[in-house]
Protein backbone atom coordinates (compact mmCIF):
# COMPACT_ATOMS: atom_id res chain seq x y z
CA UNK A 1 0.00 0.00 0.00
CA UNK A 2 3.00 2.02 -0.53
CA UNK A 3 1.87 5.68 -1.49
CA UNK A 4 -1.72 5.67 -0.13
CA UNK A 5 -1.82 8.52 2.19
CA UNK A 6 0.42 10.64 -0.06
CA UNK A 7 -0.65 14.13 0.12
CA UNK A 8 -2.19 13.68 3.67
CA UNK A 9 -1.32 14.82 6.78
CA UNK A 10 -1.55 12.88 9.94
CA UNK A 11 -1.62 14.81 13.32
CA UNK A 12 -0.71 11.88 16.43
CA UNK A 13 -0.67 13.71 19.78
CA UNK A 14 1.88 11.60 22.30
CA UNK A 15 3.58 11.01 19.68
CA UNK A 16 6.98 12.30 20.61
CA UNK A 17 8.54 9.53 22.78
CA UNK A 18 10.82 6.62 21.30
CA UNK A 19 8.94 2.97 21.59
CA UNK A 20 5.73 4.73 22.14
CA UNK A 21 2.38 4.23 20.45
CA UNK A 22 2.21 7.69 18.42
CA UNK A 23 6.04 7.14 16.96
CA UNK A 24 4.54 3.43 15.56
CA UNK A 25 1.56 5.06 14.50
CA UNK A 26 3.42 7.46 12.84
CA UNK A 27 5.81 5.61 11.60
CA UNK A 28 2.93 3.16 9.78
CA UNK A 29 1.72 6.62 8.29
CA UNK A 30 4.91 7.29 7.19
CA UNK A 31 5.81 4.47 5.13
CA UNK A 32 2.54 5.17 3.21
CA UNK A 33 3.62 8.48 2.54
CA UNK A 34 1.64 10.94 5.04
CA UNK A 35 3.04 14.17 5.96
CA UNK A 36 3.74 13.42 9.63
CA UNK A 37 3.06 15.89 12.31
CA UNK A 38 4.55 14.76 15.83
CA UNK A 39 3.14 16.49 19.01
CA UNK A 40 4.02 16.00 22.67
CA UNK A 41 3.70 17.66 26.35
CA UNK A 42 7.14 19.11 25.21
CA UNK A 43 9.00 18.89 21.51
CA UNK A 44 12.70 17.59 23.33
CA UNK A 45 15.79 15.58 21.72
CA UNK A 46 14.10 12.47 21.42
CA UNK A 47 10.46 13.91 20.28
CA UNK A 48 13.59 15.31 17.45
CA UNK A 49 14.97 11.88 16.56
CA UNK A 50 12.04 10.26 15.82
CA UNK A 51 11.53 13.33 14.00
CA UNK A 52 14.32 12.63 12.20
CA UNK A 53 13.66 8.89 11.96
CA UNK A 54 10.77 9.84 10.17
CA UNK A 55 11.74 12.54 7.73
CA UNK A 56 14.89 9.41 6.55
CA UNK A 57 11.29 7.50 5.24
CA UNK A 58 11.61 10.85 2.98
CA UNK A 59 8.21 12.19 4.14
CA UNK A 60 7.67 15.82 5.08
CA UNK A 61 7.28 16.29 9.30
CA UNK A 62 6.30 18.88 11.44
CA UNK A 63 7.11 18.77 15.43
CA UNK A 64 3.87 20.76 17.50
CA UNK A 65 4.54 21.03 21.43
CA UNK A 66 1.37 20.81 22.95
CA UNK A 67 -0.56 20.19 26.49
CA UNK A 68 -3.93 18.74 25.46
CA UNK A 69 -5.47 19.55 28.69
CA UNK A 70 -5.60 22.98 27.51
CA UNK A 71 -8.26 23.60 24.73
CA UNK A 72 -6.50 26.84 23.19
CA UNK A 73 -2.89 24.76 22.73
CA UNK A 74 -5.44 22.25 21.07
CA UNK A 75 -6.32 24.43 18.94
CA UNK A 76 -3.40 25.86 17.72
CA UNK A 77 -1.77 22.84 17.20
CA UNK A 78 -4.70 22.38 14.33
CA UNK A 79 -4.36 25.43 13.27
CA UNK A 80 -0.63 24.99 12.92
CA UNK A 81 -0.43 21.89 11.17
CA UNK A 82 -3.05 23.14 8.61
CA UNK A 83 -1.11 26.23 8.53
CA UNK A 84 2.31 23.73 7.48
CA UNK A 85 0.48 21.20 5.36
CA UNK A 86 -2.71 22.52 4.12
CA UNK A 87 -4.95 19.94 5.61
CA UNK A 88 -5.28 17.70 8.88
CA UNK A 89 -7.07 14.67 7.38
CA UNK A 90 -6.31 12.39 10.26
CA UNK A 91 -6.20 12.86 13.91
CA UNK A 92 -5.16 10.55 16.17
CA UNK A 93 -5.77 11.45 19.59
CA UNK A 94 -3.05 9.29 21.32
CA UNK A 95 -1.53 11.16 24.42
CA UNK A 96 -2.58 9.74 27.65
CA UNK A 97 -1.75 9.06 31.46
CA UNK A 98 -1.59 6.10 32.66
CA UNK A 99 1.11 5.69 35.38
CA UNK A 100 -0.82 6.57 38.06
CA UNK A 101 -1.28 3.35 39.42
CA UNK A 102 -2.76 3.63 43.72
CA UNK A 103 -5.93 1.76 45.21
CA UNK A 104 -8.74 3.00 44.62
CA UNK A 105 -8.92 4.78 48.37
CA UNK A 106 -6.06 6.16 48.24
CA UNK A 107 -6.83 8.03 44.99
CA UNK A 108 -6.73 12.07 45.66
CA UNK A 109 -8.96 14.61 43.59
CA UNK A 110 -5.91 15.99 42.12
CA UNK A 111 -4.60 12.59 40.49
CA UNK A 112 -8.27 12.07 39.35
CA UNK A 113 -8.55 15.21 37.95
CA UNK A 114 -4.97 15.32 35.95
CA UNK A 115 -5.59 11.97 34.23
CA UNK A 116 -9.55 13.05 33.46
CA UNK A 117 -7.90 16.24 32.02
CA UNK A 118 -5.55 14.90 29.67
CA UNK A 119 -7.25 11.21 28.35
CA UNK A 120 -10.58 12.42 28.24
CA UNK A 121 -10.95 16.11 27.91
CA UNK A 122 -7.68 16.52 26.04
CA UNK A 123 -9.33 13.93 23.38
CA UNK A 124 -12.59 15.98 23.55
CA UNK A 125 -10.61 19.47 22.70
CA UNK A 126 -8.34 17.81 19.79
CA UNK A 127 -11.46 16.02 18.36
CA UNK A 128 -13.32 19.49 18.30
CA UNK A 129 -10.40 21.59 16.83
CA UNK A 130 -9.83 18.59 14.56
CA UNK A 131 -13.46 18.79 13.45
CA UNK A 132 -13.29 21.89 12.90
CA UNK A 133 -10.63 21.81 10.58
CA UNK A 134 -11.96 18.86 8.73
CA UNK A 135 -15.41 20.80 8.29
CA UNK A 136 -14.00 23.93 6.86
CA UNK A 137 -12.06 21.73 4.26
CA UNK A 138 -15.03 20.43 3.31
CA UNK A 139 -13.12 16.72 2.29
CA UNK A 140 -14.01 14.43 5.36
CA UNK A 141 -12.13 13.22 7.26
CA UNK A 142 -10.85 10.52 10.09
CA UNK A 143 -10.39 11.18 13.94
CA UNK A 144 -8.63 8.15 15.82
CA UNK A 145 -9.08 7.63 19.51
CA UNK A 146 -6.26 5.28 21.38
CA UNK A 147 -8.32 4.18 23.97
CA UNK A 148 -7.62 0.49 25.75
CA UNK A 149 -8.76 -2.43 27.27
CA UNK A 150 -9.21 -0.73 29.54
CA UNK A 151 -12.12 0.52 28.12
CA UNK A 152 -14.16 -2.51 28.17
CA UNK A 153 -13.15 -3.87 31.14
CA UNK A 154 -11.90 -2.80 34.88
CA UNK A 155 -8.59 -3.55 35.92
CA UNK A 156 -7.43 -2.97 39.82
CA UNK A 157 -5.44 0.16 40.69
CA UNK A 158 -6.55 1.69 37.99
CA UNK A 159 -9.58 3.55 38.79
CA UNK A 160 -8.99 6.96 37.08
CA UNK A 161 -7.45 5.48 33.85
CA UNK A 162 -9.99 3.01 33.50
CA UNK A 163 -12.94 5.42 33.89
CA UNK A 164 -11.39 8.22 31.33
CA UNK A 165 -11.00 5.59 28.93
CA UNK A 166 -14.91 4.08 28.98
CA UNK A 167 -15.75 7.97 28.99
CA UNK A 168 -13.44 7.85 25.41
CA UNK A 169 -15.83 5.28 23.95
CA UNK A 170 -18.52 7.34 24.79
CA UNK A 171 -17.03 10.77 23.38
CA UNK A 172 -15.97 8.38 20.18
CA UNK A 173 -19.70 7.38 19.89
CA UNK A 174 -21.17 10.73 20.61
CA UNK A 175 -18.93 12.75 18.11
CA UNK A 176 -19.26 9.71 15.47
CA UNK A 177 -23.34 10.41 15.52
CA UNK A 178 -22.51 14.46 14.90
CA UNK A 179 -19.62 14.46 12.28
CA UNK A 180 -21.12 11.53 9.96
CA UNK A 181 -23.23 14.04 8.05
CA UNK A 182 -19.51 15.83 6.94
CA UNK A 183 -18.14 12.76 5.89
CA UNK A 184 -15.84 12.51 8.71
CA UNK A 185 -15.83 9.26 10.70
CA UNK A 186 -14.81 8.72 14.53
CA UNK A 187 -13.58 5.55 15.73
CA UNK A 188 -11.30 4.01 18.78
CA UNK A 189 -8.78 1.23 18.99
CA UNK A 190 -8.62 -0.71 21.88
CA UNK A 191 -5.26 -2.63 22.48
CA UNK A 192 -4.42 -4.60 25.44
CA UNK A 193 -1.01 -4.26 27.15
CA UNK A 194 1.67 -2.98 25.11
CA UNK A 195 5.31 -2.47 26.61
CA UNK A 196 6.05 0.83 25.69
CA UNK A 197 7.66 3.14 27.77
CA UNK A 198 4.53 3.73 29.87
CA UNK A 199 3.68 0.25 29.47
CA UNK A 200 7.04 -0.72 31.14
CA UNK A 201 6.15 1.52 34.20
CA UNK A 202 2.92 -0.92 34.32
CA UNK A 203 4.89 -3.95 34.21
CA UNK A 204 6.88 -3.70 37.35
CA UNK A 205 4.03 -2.27 39.00
CA UNK A 206 1.47 -4.97 38.25
CA UNK A 207 4.47 -7.42 38.68
CA UNK A 208 4.70 -6.39 42.43
CA UNK A 209 1.24 -6.25 42.85
CA UNK A 210 0.72 -9.83 41.99
CA UNK A 211 3.64 -11.62 43.79
CA UNK A 212 5.98 -12.02 40.57
CA UNK A 213 9.95 -12.68 40.89
CA UNK A 214 10.68 -10.68 38.42
CA UNK A 215 9.16 -8.48 35.08
CA UNK A 216 9.82 -11.30 32.70
CA UNK A 217 7.71 -13.82 34.63
CA UNK A 218 4.75 -10.99 34.52
CA UNK A 219 5.23 -10.83 31.14
CA UNK A 220 5.36 -14.39 30.21
CA UNK A 221 1.91 -14.76 32.26
CA UNK A 222 0.06 -12.36 30.18
CA UNK A 223 0.98 -13.89 26.99
CA UNK A 224 -0.16 -17.17 28.63
CA UNK A 225 -3.72 -16.04 29.16
CA UNK A 226 -3.78 -14.61 25.51
CA UNK A 227 -5.54 -16.71 22.81
CA UNK A 228 -2.63 -15.46 20.43
CA UNK A 229 0.10 -16.19 23.19
CA UNK A 230 1.68 -12.87 23.29
CA UNK A 231 0.99 -9.48 24.60
CA UNK A 232 -0.29 -6.89 22.10
CA UNK A 233 2.94 -4.60 20.16
CA UNK A 234 2.57 -0.95 18.82
CA UNK A 235 2.80 -2.20 14.69
CA UNK A 236 -1.16 -3.98 15.71
CA UNK A 237 -2.43 -1.04 16.74
CA UNK A 238 -0.77 1.23 14.04
CA UNK A 239 -1.96 -1.45 11.78
CA UNK A 240 -5.48 -0.28 12.74
CA UNK A 241 -4.87 2.87 12.92
CA UNK A 242 -4.03 2.64 9.18
CA UNK A 243 -7.07 0.51 8.10
CA UNK A 244 -9.74 3.09 9.32
CA UNK A 245 -7.77 5.69 8.20
CA UNK A 246 -8.04 4.35 4.82
CA UNK A 247 -10.79 4.06 2.00
CA UNK A 248 -11.73 0.59 3.15
CA UNK A 249 -13.38 1.94 5.69
CA UNK A 250 -15.14 4.79 4.60
CA UNK A 251 -18.13 3.31 6.60
CA UNK A 252 -16.89 2.67 9.68
CA UNK A 253 -17.45 5.23 12.63
CA UNK A 254 -18.71 4.88 16.27
CA UNK A 255 -16.95 1.60 16.39
CA UNK A 256 -14.08 0.68 19.42
CA UNK A 257 -12.11 -2.04 18.06
CA UNK A 258 -10.29 -4.56 20.01
CA UNK A 259 -6.76 -4.95 18.95
CA UNK A 260 -6.20 -7.58 22.39
CA UNK A 261 -5.11 -11.09 20.58
CA UNK A 262 -8.65 -12.43 21.33
CA UNK A 263 -7.95 -11.33 24.63
CA UNK A 264 -11.28 -8.64 25.01
CA UNK A 265 -13.54 -10.09 22.85
CA UNK A 266 -16.83 -7.59 23.30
Amino acid sequence: MAGRYSGKTVVVTGSGKQKGLGQAILQRFASEGANCVISDLSIDDEAHSVAEELQASGVQVATIPCDVSNPDQCQALIDQAVARFGSVDIHVNNAGIGFMMKPFLDVVPADWAQVIAVNLSGAFYCTQAAARAMVAAGNGGRIINIASQAAKSAFPHLPAYVSSKHGMIGLTRASAVELGAHGITVNAVCPNHVTTGLGAQQNEYFARLRGFANVEDYVADMGQRNPMGRPGKATDTAAACAWLASDEAVYVTGEAINVSGGEEMH
